[in-house]
Formats: structure tokens, sequence, C-alpha cells
């Protein structure tokens, strides 16, 4: 398929359109956001469920605080922000209210890593997988593509806990479009087969992982590469594999 033919979406895109979509099956989803509903796609939400959408304004931290007393009447809050700022700025709180009580908190941060180039270094959050690895009880995704992204949105909704989403900010090319694509918390995917070396990547890094594999195989080599979309816990089987 050439270059220009390839589909192509944000993974902040299937975020919003997947809580849309999962509202009706999941009536006690609310969304929280601080104020960049339109950047982090929760806007998509918040239209067709204003009733059901908290904007907390610029105050991640408290944010934080809201979700974890919402979950605690019965609701599924899905707290929203760019990742600097719901992993970096809002870390003791997630740590401490969310993460000690082990409380049904999701958490979606959005414009995560370096693909972030628009926004400039303060908002390139690298640290944030490392952060919320820390926290115990916390689940951490770092879906590939739009398909991933909507599976991981739909799979934290039914998982009861803490759980932590990485979505990027650049449209990335589908890779899981297909019929044999099932996704499962904890569980790798082999996404090439090959018997000379391995690739294991996550999130947008897996299509990069699949285009280093086919220069390699230009080269004799023929590599596998896995995709790790849970970073915590982590399918320690299929890498030692």
């Amino acid at each position: 398929m050439a270059e220009n033919t390839v589909k192509k979406i944000a993974t902040r895109e299937s975020y919003g359109n997947s809580l849309k979509e999962l509202a009706e099956e999941f009536p006690n989803l609310v969304v929280l956001d601080a104020d960049l509903a339109a950047a982090t796609k929760t806007g998509i939400f918040r239209k067709a469920y204003p009733d059901r959408h908290i904007d907390c304004g610029i105050a991640e931290s408290n944010m934080m605080g809201v979700a974890a007393g919402l979950s605690l009447v019965g609701k599924i809050p899905f707290v929203s922000s760019f990742a600097m700022f719901a992993a970096g700025r809002a870390f003791e709180q997630v740590r401490n209210s969310i993460g000690y009580p082990h409380l049904n908190v999701k958490i979606g941060a959005t414009h995560a890593g370096i693909t972030v180039g628009e926004d400039g270094a303060t908002h390139q959050c690298n640290e944030d997988i490392a952060l919320m690895r820390t926290i115990p009880g916390m689940v951490v995704m770092c879906p590939s593509d739009d398909v991933e992204a909507r599976a991981a949105v739909r799979a934290a909704l039914e998982y009861e806990g803490p759980v932590y989403i990485r979505f990027g900010r650049a449209a990335v090319p589908v890779i899981n479009d297909h019929p044999g694509y099932h996704f499962e918390i904890g569980k790798g995917t082999v996404v090439r087969e090959g018997k000379d070396v391995t690739i294991v990547a996550t999130g947008i890094c897996v299509d990069s992982a699949l285009g280093a594999a086919k220069m390699l195989e230009e080269e004799g080599i023929s590599a596998e590469v896995v995709n790790i979309c849970t970073i915590k816990p982590l399918d320690e089987e299929i890498i030692i594999n």
C-alpha cells in the first residue's frame, strides 16, 4: 500500500470517539477534563452527553480528587489531560487519592512523548510511563493505533481499579485492523513473525518497528516484532519467548 493511502488516525481521536460510543453501555461513565476538551478530544463526548462531562479548569490535581470522590459513589470517572499534567503535575494526587486506595478511576493522558513537537519541550512528557508504573495496582497501557486505543478504553471500563492509558497527538497508521485482532490487558501480540532478532515496541513506535523490520529484511535479517500495549502488568512470557 502506498504511503499516502495508509489510513492514519490519532489515538487521542480514538479516545474521544470511544468514550462517546461506550457511554450508553456504561451509564455510570463520567468524563472529566482540565480545560483541554478540544485537544484531548473529550469534547466529542461532551457534545453528546453534556450532563456527564465536567470541566475542572486548569486544576489537574483537584480534578484527580474529584474523580476519586465520584468513583466512591459508583461512577466510573475517566480523567483527561495532557500526559505532562495528568501524570506529572498531578502525580501526588494520583498516587495518594487514586492508587493507594485502589479506586476505580481511569486516566486518559493525551499528547504523550516527543510527538508533541508543536507544543515544545515542556509538554513532551517522556516520564509518564515510568511514573505510573511505580504506583502499586495501577494498570498502564499505551495503544499503538486507533483499533487498539478503542479496545484499551473498553478494557479499562470493564476493569475494576485504576488505569492509565497513554495517547498520542499525531495521526498514526492503523495496523491492527484485521479480523484476527484480539485485545486483552496484560497480553502482548506478535505483529510480525521473525527468527533472527526480536523488536519489542509499544504505542506509536510499533509502526516504526514494523518499518525497521522491513529494512532489516532487505539486508537478509528476519525480525520479529512484538507489540506490548500493556506496560503493566507486563507480558513477560511473550518477551522471554
